[in-house]
């Protein structure tokens, strides 16, 4: 009974997982209950294996689109000459009583033929099948069972190994049929079939050298020229940018010689906006602050003024906001004050009353004298009220490194100071600590200079310092504009909104 099928042409449905099957019918097995097509068609598209086979289970609706005749002899190969229309025989198959069958045959209407469409354009896939001839499964139900393992059929979610596999049996793929009708949007997308792939990757640099930008911009720029718009950019035209210290809007050019001697600068510096800053003799610099404290800048104000610009560098340097919080209070830096009896000694003294008020343990050394001057007593008055400590012998300095040694002991005259034993010994202790220095108004003669600095605090104007200063910063002690001009220096400050800036060698 199963050789009648032999040759007939089916649709096999195999749900919407698997997919539907169109073909000639070459084998069916009862014993192993399969049934294999010739030539198949998977959702329209032709498979690339001669032959499918399928189990019992897999198949949920078979239709039957034509019965060979007896004196027909199409054979698996006719099957492409036959899709363009054949005309069929409908038939229904149902079980009979002893399991045989029975077919019941019954002429289909002319007008309603069955045609199974060859797609003739391999990029617009469609294929239509008529529900009017339809098949039950009951037959194959009744006379095919389940594929046994070792035909090797692969389902989709199964995982056979490829050497068992039949190389004529293919898996059936995900099919966007439903109820036998194809979606016709899903067919236009994944309709294409796979021989039309092409094996070679795409070339993206060779198709991006076909572009050329320059030509587009410039048709851009044309046609925006023509209609009067605004163009948004070209490659050719960078926009503006600005930092957030630099004004958009400019009314005239910066001028960055503001500051102008009387005589020619040994040396010059600038500033970190390039506003250049000329360096001053001792003698010019010593008429300013002569001429300030006539006009009522007293040395009490300028003391004062330095030791708060000093301090405030030296707060930095020790790590600012970092170091200085009340949860490091277990991290209190150490300082050590070096100081002479003089004037300079002075300014380093008030730079350490305002260190010890910000929590700085301050160490300061003043060797002893019988007699000092009237600002170095009134700063060590105020000093004596802090919680700083004053030594007056190196032994009483620390044996550990500090964290910064303020530097005081050289001033520009009195130079009989450098050949006391304090001041050799206080210079050993500095320099065998391993403490970064900062000196406060040092002197220009690097020969005077015994210990080394890391910075140097200039005041108002610097003085041409050399390379033992370390990195020089600058302080502004009050002087007023016209202090300077009265002594025959043109001057603008370059300090901004700062009281202590840096300034760099030209």
């Amino acid at each position: 009974m199963a050789t009648d099928w032999l040759g007939s042409i089916v649709s096999i449905n195999c749900g919407e997982s698997l997919g539907v099957y169109q073909g000639r019918v070459s084998a069916v097995d009862q014993v192993s209950q399969t049934i294999s097509l010739t030539q198949p068609f998977h959702n329209g598209v032709k498979c690339l294996v001669p032959e499918v086979t399928f189990r019992a289970g897999d198949i949920t609706e078979l239709k039957i689109l034509e019965i060979p005749g007896p004196g027909d002899s199409i054979q698996c190969g006719d099957l492409q000459q036959a899709e363009m229309g054949i005309p069929g025989v409908g038939c229904q198959v149902g079980p009979s009583q002893n399991g045989t069958g029975k077919m019941l045959k019954k002429p289909m209407s002319s007008s309603a033929p069955q045609n199974i469409p060859r797609r003739t354009d391999m990029k617009n896939q469609d294929i239509i099948i008529s529900p009017q001839q339809q098949c039950s499964k009951s037959y194959m139900d009744r006379h095919v069972e389940t594929l046994t393992q070792s035909k090797g059929f692969r389902r989709r979610h199964n995982s056979w190994s490829s050497s068992s596999r039949h190389p004529n049996q293919v898996t059936p793929k995900k099919s966007g049929l439903k109820n036998g009708q194809m979606k016709s949007k899903d067919d236009e997308c994944f309709g294409d079939d796979i021989d039309e792939i092409p094996d070679t990757d795409f070339d993206f640099e060779g198709n991006l050298a076909l572009f050329d930008k320059a030509a587009v911009f410039e048709e851009i720029e044309t046609y925006e020229r023509r209609s009067g718009t605004r163009s948004r950019g070209t490659p050719n035209e960078k926009p503006a940018r600005y930092r957030h210290d630099e004004n958009i809007l400019e009314s005239e050019p910066i001028v960055y010689r503001r500051i102008v001697v009387p005589q020619n600068a040994n040396k010059e510096f600038c500033t970190d906006s390039g506003l250049v800053v000329p360096s001053v003799s001792y003698e010019l610099h010593k008429k300013l602050l002569s001429v300030a404290e006539k006009h009522g800048l007293t040395l009490e104000r300028r003391l004062e003024m330095t030791g708060v610009c000093a301090s405030q560098m030296a707060l930095s340097l020790l790590g600012g906001p970092n170091r200085l919080n009340p949860k490091n209070v277990h991290q209190r830096p150490t300082v050590a004050l070096l100081c002479g009896p003089h004037v300079k000694g002075a300014q380093g003294i008030s730079c350490g009353r305002h260190l010890s008020n910000h929590d700085v343990h301050v160490i300061l050394f003043l060797p002893n004298f019988v007699k000092m001057l009237e600002s170095v007593t009134n700063e060590l008055n105020l000093f004596s009220k802090t919680q700083g400590q004053q030594v007056s012998s190196v032994k009483d300095l620390p044996d550990t490194p500090v964290d910064l040694v303020i530097n005081c002991l050289d001033c520009h005259e009195n130079a009989f100071l450098r050949d006391q034993p304090w001041y050799k010994a206080v210079v050993d202790w500095a320099n065998q600590n391993r403490a970064p220095v900062l000196s406060i108004d040092p002197p220009i003669n690097e020969m005077e200079q015994g210990i080394d600095a890391k910075w140097s605090l200039a005041l108002g104007l610097p003085l041409p310092l050399g390379e033992r200063a370390g990195r020089l910063y600058l302080c502004d002690i009050g002087i007023p504009q016209k202090v300077f001009q009265e002594v025959g220096i043109n001057y603008h400050s370059p300090f901004g909104c700062k009281f202590v800036i840096p300034l760099h060698s030209t």
